[in-house]
């Protein structure tokens, strides 16, 4: 790491899915982070699982029982956000899917940040010229979405808004590199790239299941076995959330006006009836409660 890098601090808001694995992979390559969170329970969740997921890494032997513990002790947590970010030079916005909680965060940042922090949102869809909008700061306002999950995944796409500056988008470049992610630039339109190919390729999935052209299984066992997809889209859907994927495919069909991006009223339907996917234990597959664990596919018709 550059001794340029190395003076960064980080912060990191949200404890979450993707919050506990930003914090887990910059404390991993040296950084001192911050995760903040305004639920207690949400922080000791977030440790717990950074902490197994450490294990797990100690014992493929990708690290070594030191280089756990080090790691650990970089990270501190808080529930007090403006106490939090006072001395951060990139504070991390990893919260829920939800555009008016994420203009509240950076309307918050904006005031509690020094001027010169930059301030990234982990966001997979929303605008960032719209988050932007709502500092006094936009040209250090910038996408930095990472994938699920954070320690596996190389990509870290990052989105510039209208007006991020050309030194910010430098800036998270290198710090993406020094996590030995891949860093992929690209402009802030409606989905930005992952999520535009993505989520409707998910949805068409849906659709499919809808129509009767196929069971689940037949549907994702096409993708995995003829397309080489690692997960089916089904199943993938129930791991990102299906409230998240009905949130996005809202966010296209808004962004773009076109009636291709319009949500499955299947995909409706099983949100308003609380079937989420593994966060609720049932989706498109039942899962063991608490578990990611498949155990069936419920019946469809």
């Amino acid at each position: 790491m550059s001794d340029i890098l190395k003076n960064h601090i980080i912060a990191v808001i949200g404890a979450g899915t993707m919050g506990n694995g930003i914090t887990h992979v910059f404390a991993q390559y040296g950084y001192q982070v911050t995760m903040i969170d305004i639920s207690p329970d949400a922080l000791s969740r977030g440790l717990s699982t950074i902490t197994k997921n450490l294990d797990r890494m100690v014992a493929k032997e990708k690290i070594t029982a030191l280089e756990k513990d080090q790691t650990l002790a970089r990270i501190r947590t808080s529930t007090e956000i403006q106490a939090s970010v006072q001395d951060a030079t990139i504070v991390i916005e990893a919260a829920t899917e939800n555009v008016d909680l994420k203009l509240k965060i950076f309307k918050g940042l904006n005031e509690f940040c020094k001027p010169d922090t930059i301030l990234a949102t982990n966001t997979s869809s929303i605008s960032i010229t719209k988050i932007a909008a709502v500092t006094d700061r936009p040209d250090r306002v910038i996408g930095m979405h990472f994938m699920n999950p954070v320690p596996v995944m190389k990509l870290v796409e990052i989105i510039r808004g209208y007006s991020t500056s050309d030194d910010v988008t430098n800036t998270v470049m290198a710090l993406s590199q020094s996590l030995d992610k891949i860093p992929v630039t690209v402009n802030d339109y409606p989905g930005f790239v992952a999520n535009r190919i993505l989520i409707p390729m998910i949805n068409e999935a849906i659709i499919a299941l809808w129509e009767g052209v196929a069971g689940v299984e037949e549907i994702d066992n096409v993708m995995k076995l003829g397309m080489a997809h690692p997960m089916g889209p089904l199943q993938l859907a129930d791991f990102i959330g299906l409230d998240v994927v009905l949130a996005i495919t809202r966010v296209l069909q808004d962004g773009y006006g076109q009636p291709k991006y319009a949500p499955c009223p299947l995909l409706v339907n099983m949100v308003q009836a609380g079937k989420l996917g593994v966060k609720s234990g049932e989706g498109f597959y039942i899962y063991n409660t608490g578990d990611k664990q498949l155990v069936v596919s419920p019946n469809f018709r």
